[in-house]
């Protein structure tokens, strides 16, 4: 036992719980079990991989283990009841949810990041602490042992948990995420939460066939045996690539962290590109066959430069797919989460989701939905056209410059050059004009639209996702006079910021191999660090790429307050193992920070922290 004094589990509080049957749940209602607390905000992907990597473990240890999700909204929209029972649905949550809009829970456990697990013994104290994604073999490691040591003390009650599952729905479609216009007129739709493709008529309503089981799993095959796991974009393929690569369009399999391909005649489905793994590694510069590289959750795709551009929103970049060649490689990005224009290699990003390509060709239109921006690819460097940055968004319109957006997954480049976004949380659609640099409202009132089709007849139809259809623009909202000028509120996110003394401050990431695990070299330096500001001039010194967790920084008594970006990784295997498996944890931060005089000259950050039993 560490000689750490063990820390009691603060109660649980918040506005109300999800997936209990209107049950309030207490600490006190859990004892006897493992709980693993689950910080996550729905708009986070990596917290959406965290959800994934628990399935698992849930169903292994099902009569021990309540996995107990805190949301802790990033977003205003998330703040919305209703917004987070629909998430909850949309994203299969099979475990309680507190729902936490105030933070009061998020604070009393002292997180910092999104997502941030805590573990809490049979006894109430908590154990473990950790961020980011990547913990489930050190977390299925830590359950044994806690199993074994309480249920030696008789501290251990095994048993049904407190969840109670939802009704089911019946809506044809269920939280569809994106479309796409067939040669003929038809649409091809992504029912993600279906788990399914679904070719509708050109009225956007009338069901003409579904691809895909309609249950979660992965399973190439016919139209009927196929399997998916929320599938999001779709590009069908120039008919002369679709005729050398055997398929005519290409399926962002989110969850499962594949590009698949379909044979639109016959419905069959066949995996193109990854391995089904999620995407833990370095960033290369090389082509790599397609079906050997791990993916992290693909969201959408486009044809541009003579290629599949992949939306990489797992891990903040843009991917490139040869479906001729069948090879895959990095398009842009440095996978650091946040909003840097320049050369397309040194770009950074924040959950690119929706991709489109102008009329001509020339330029690819960017959602960045984290940093709640509209941004391009031209002439190998990106550019932003609206956004300010990781916490700033709104519902404003007026010059670009000023314009905010709130978290959008959908972009449509139209043939005049204006484009359309689907502003998701805002619920509305909006248009930037790129030759008046102007932003307008041409309508709001939706339910979280996250894309948009152009129809045969050259109508625009907005994918609703959370009411779960498409829905046609009226035929006037695209004139001048249909759009408004909206002037909504300025909003950044409402996360406490840490005080920090301005000068030098020690920067320490804190990590502890899981147990049966140690630091792997094999490959190199076992650790990783890069830090950045926004603003720059926040941090004077420290910035950059190094192999230590621990680092000194010099923060400028002159910037009251920024944020500093902080990327951590390390690899381990297992110890004492013939044939080890290999692991690596990594986070990104994007901690607030305030200056003053009497402030803290340390900033701990737990990668992974544990007091065992």
């Amino acid at each position: 036992m560490s000689a750490t004094p063990r820390v009691r589990a603060p109660e649980l509080r918040g506005r109300g719980w999800l997936n209990t049957g209107d049950r309030q749940i207490r600490l006190a209602d859990l004892r006897g079990k493992i709980v693993l607390l689950d910080f996550w905000t729905f708009c986070c992907v990596n917290c959406l991989h965290v959800l994934d990597e628990l399935r698992p473990l849930e169903e292994k240890y099902d009569d021990v283990l309540v996995v107990v999700g805190v949301h802790s909204p990033k977003f205003e929209h998330e703040r919305d009841p209703a917004a987070l029972a629909a998430a909850v649905e949309r994203y299969g949550v099979r475990h309680p949810v507190l729902d936490d809009p105030e933070l009061i829970t998020w604070q009393q456990y002292a997180a910092k990041a999104w997502p941030t697990l805590s573990v809490v013994d049979p006894e109430g104290y908590v154990v473990a602490t950790m961020a980011g994604e990547g913990h489930v073999e050190g977390l299925t490691r830590l359950v044994e042992e806690l199993v074994a040591t309480h249920e030696a003390k008789g501290t251990l009650h095994r048993g049904e948990g407190p969840y109670v599952p939802p009704a089911e729905p019946t809506s044809t479609l269920r939280f569809p995420g994106k479309a796409v216009a067939l040669a003929g007129g038809n649409l091809l739709v992504s029912d993600s939460a279906r788990h399914s493709l679904v070719e509708l008529a050109p009225d956007g309503e009338t069901v003409l066939r579904r691809i895909g089981s309609g249950a979660r799993g992965r399973a190439d095959g016919t139209a009927t045996d196929a399997a998916f796991a929320e599938p999001q974009g779709l590009c069908p393929l120039p008919e002369h690539v679709a005729e050398i690569a055997g398929y005519d369009l290409v399926v962002a399999d989110t969850v499962n962290h594949l590009l698949r391909g379909v044979k639109l005649a016959t419905g069959e489905v066949s995996t193109v590109a990854g391995t089904g793994r999620q995407w833990r590694s370095t960033v290369d510069d090389h082509a790599h066959d397609a079906l050997s590289i791990d993916l992290s959750s693909p969201w959408d795709l486009a044809w541009y430069d003579d290629k599949v551009i992949v939306a990489m929103a797992g891990i903040h970049q843009l991917w490139w797919f040869d479906p001729v060649k069948r090879t895959t490689g990095v398009y842009a990005g440095t996978t650091v989460e946040a909003l840097r224009d320049g050369p397309l290699p040194d770009v950074w990003m924040a959950q690119p989701s929706g991709l489109s390509v102008s009329a001509d060709g020339a330029r690819l239109w960017i959602v960045d939905s984290e940093t709640s921006a509209l941004r391009y690819v031209q002439d190998g460097a990106m550019g932003t056209a609206v956004g300010q940055g990781l916490f700033d968004f709104g519902h404003v319109d007026g010059p670009a410059d000023r314009a905010l957006l709130q978290h959008p997954l959908g972009v449509r480049a139209l043939p005049d050059g204006s484009v359309l976004v689907a502003d998701t949380y805002n619920g509305a659609v909006r248009r930037f004009d790129p030759a008046t640099g102007t932003v307008q409202t041409i309508t709001d009132g939706l339910a979280e639209p996250s894309d948009l089709v152009l129809g045969a007849d050259g109508a625009v139809l907005v994918v609703e996702s959370t009411a779960h259809r498409l829905t046609r623009l009226a035929p006037g909202a695209l004139s001048a006079a249909g759009a408004t000028t909206v002037e909504g509120a300025r909003r950044r996110t409402e996360r406490p910021a840490t005080e920090l003394s301005g000068g030098e401050v020690t920067l320490d990431v804190i990590f502890t191999p899981a147990p049966g695990q140690k630091l792997d070299e094999t490959f190199g330096p076992s650790t990783r660090l890069q830090v950045s500001a926004s603003p720059t001039e926040l941090l004077l010194d420290g910035a950059g790429a190094g192999t230590e967790l621990s680092r000194r920084l010099t923060l400028n008594p002159e910037v009251p307050a920024g944020v500093l970006q902080i990327v951590a990784q390390a690899a381990t295997c297992d110890a004492d193992a013939e044939h080890s498996a290999c692991h690596l944890t990594r986070q990104d931060w994007g901690v607030p920070v305030r200056i003053t005089e009497t402030g803290p000259t340390r900033l701990p950050l737990i990668l992974r922290g544990l007091d065992t039993p």
